[in-house]
C-alpha cells in the first residue's frame, strides 16, 4: 500500500509537469487555458508601461503649458536646465515641467490645507507654510533625485576604469574605448554608459574631444570624473602614456573610496550619541533603577506618612 501510494503521487508530479511544459511550449496549440497560462507566466507588460508613458507624458505636458505662466530669467532656465541634465532629463519640456510643478504644487497644498479646514487654528502660518513647501519640494526632489544620480555613477566608476584600462591597453583609441565600454556597461551601469554615449555623440558629431570631455565633467557634477577628465586632457596634452595614467588614477581612485568608507565608518559612533541619549538610555534607567525606586518607595512610604 505504501509503495502504491509513493507510485501514484510520483505519476501524478509527473503527469502536471509534462502537461504545464507542453502548455508553455512554442509548439502547444491555440487553447484557451494553454494562452491565459502563458498569459501568467509572462504578463504583457507592454500595455502596462504604455498606460503608464502615456500618462506621464500627459502630466509632463500639464506641467509644461502650466509652467509657462511663471516668468523666468535665462540665468534661471540655464541654471534649471543643468540640474535637470544632471538628475537625467534632457528634453526641454522637462525645464517648463519643473517651473510648472512649482506652481501647481502650491495651490494643491494651500487647496488642501483650506478645505480641510487645518488653515483654522492658526490661517497665516498654515497657509503661508503650505505655499513655500509646495513651491520648494520640486527643488528638494531634484537635488535628491541629482544626489542619487551622482552617487550611482560614482560607484560605477571602478568598473569603468578597469575596463578602460583593458580597451587601452588591447590597442584601442580613447575615443574606441569610450564607444566600447559604453557598449559592455550598458546592463551593469546605465547612467554613465547614457553620460558616454551622449559624449562619444558629441565627438562624432564634430565637437572635439575636450570640450566633449569638459562637458561630460559638468554635466554629470561629479567630482572623480571631473579628476578623471582633468587626468585625460592632461595626458593628451603632455603626451603620456593613456594606460598607466589610468591605472594611476584608477589606484587613487579606490584609496579614496577607501578613505571615504573610513571616514563614514568614524561618523557612526558620533551620529549613535542622540539614539543612545535619547532612546536607549532612559530606557536603560527605567528597566534598572525603576524596581528599586519602586521597592524605595514601599519601604519609605510609611515613614513618610508618619
Amino acid at each position: 500500500m505504501f509503495w502504491t501510494v509513493i507510485l501514484v503521487t510520483f505519476l501524478s508530479v509527473g503527469l502536471i509537469v509534462l502537461a504545464l511544459a507542453y502548455a508553455f511550449s512554442a509548439s502547444a496549440p491555440t487553447v484557451p487555458i494553454t494562452d491565459r497560462l502563458r498569459r501568467l507566466w509572462h504578463p504583457p507588460a507592454t500595455a502596462r508601461t504604455s498606460f503608464r508613458e502615456k500618462q506621464k507624458e500627459r502630466l509632463q505636458r500639464v506641467l509644461s503649458d502650466m509652467g509657462k505662466i511663471l516668468p523666468a530669467s535665462p540665468k534661471q532656465v540655464s541654471r534649471t536646465e543643468r540640474l535637470m541634465a544632471r538628475a537625467g532629463f534632457r528634453r526641454p519640456e522637462a525645464v517648463a515641467a519643473m517651473r510648472g510643478a512649482k506652481v501647481v504644487l502650491p495651490a494643491l497644498l494651500v487647496g488642501l490645507a483650506y478645505f480641510t479646514n487645518i488653515y483654522r487654528s492658526n490661517p497665516l502660518f498654515i497657509l503661508g507654510f503650505a505655499g513655500v513647501a509646495g513651491y520648494m519640494a520640486p527643488e528638494f526632489w531634484l537635488t535628491r533625485r541629482i544626489k542619487k544620480r551622482q552617487q550611482t555613477i560614482r560607484l560605477s566608476l571602478p568598473d569603468f576604469l578597469d575596463l578602460l584600462v583593458i580597451c587601452v591597453e588591447a590597442g584601442l583609441g580613447l575615443d574606441q574605448a569610450l564607444m566600447r565600454v559604453s557598449q559592455e556597461l550598458r546592463v551593469a551601469h546605465p547612467q554613465l554608459c547614457d553620460e558616454l554615449d551622449l559624449s562619444n555623440a558629441e565627438i562624432r558629431v564634430g565637437r572635439s574631444r575636450v570640450e566633449a570631455l569638459r562637458e561630460l565633467g559638468l554635466r554629470t557634477g561629479v567630482d572623480e570624473i571631473k579628476s578623471l577628465v582633468a587626468m585625460l586632457l592632461q595626458t593628451e596634452r603632455f603626451g603620456t602614456s593613456v594606460a598607466q595614467s589610468l591605472r594611476v588614477h584608477s589606484d587613487e581612485l579606490r584609496t579614496k573610496r577607501r578613505q571615504r568608507a573610513e571616514e563614514l565608518a568614524a561618523k557612526t559612533t558620533v551620529k549613535m550619541v542622540p539614539a543612545l541619549v535619547f532612546f536607549i538610555m532612559p530606557a536603560l534607567f527605567i528597566v534598572i533603577l525603576g524596581p528599586a525606586a519602586i521597592s524605595l518607595a514601599h519601604s519609605l512610604g510609611p515613614i513618610l506618612q508618619k
